[in-house]
């Protein structure tokens, strides 16, 4: 059974319940998001697998996931990493916001959802089961995107990048100037 940590208003955690139900009566838990960027400055997306459980087919970040408390955050996301795409880096914590949308006619993201960054050139190897297809693209491209389709991606991606596309770009540079 897949568990989230479920959590208070402060990202304290007051304890486990089953993923899905979780989703399904809209119960405050932790996540991450993961934004990994080329040495172009391009962000990797992915689509969706088409059997995931909700937002099949959708665009997003990186990955995403949600810690399970037996290691650190970062552990945890490196891990999710490697499991959807097939690498892994260093991962860096940016910021952490609060967000509930309804993702599907049954199911609803409340989530307090960390977000990490990370510069690499790997190519990846999608794991079918959670990725059907990826492609880099920059955040001002996304964002333009994200005006004439927005049905294309999931609830999280569209928040993280019309409420704080200024972080990510500032958080990108730092990181692409670091590597050189």
């Amino acid at each position: 059974m897949n568990q989230v940590l479920l959590i208070n208003n402060n990202d304290e955690m007051v304890g486990t319940y089953d993923k899905v139900l979780a989703h399904e009566e809209g119960l405050l838990h932790r996540a991450f998001s993961v934004f990994i960027f080329n040495s172009k400055g391009q962000l990797l997306i992915q689509q969706r697998a088409a059997t995931k459980y909700h937002s099949p087919n959708l665009w997003t970040n990186t990955c995403c996931g949600h810690p399970l408390g037996n290691n650190t955050l970062i552990d945890d996301a490196t891990q999710r990493l490697q499991e959807e795409l097939g690498f892994t880096c260093e991962l860096t914590s940016i910021f952490a916001f609060k967000y509930h949308e309804k993702v599907s006619s049954t199911m609803f993201e409340n989530e307090y959802d960390h977000i990490l960054i990370g510069r690499s050139d790997a190519v990846p190897t999608p794991n079918p089961i959670e990725v059907q297809d990826y492609d880099y693209q920059t955040i001002e491209s996304i964002n333009r995107q994200l005006y004439q389709t927005p049905s294309i991606y999931t609830a999280w991606f569209k928040l993280i990048i019309l409420r704080f596309p200024t972080l990510l770009l500032i958080e990108k540079n730092k990181l692409l100037a670091k590597a050189k």
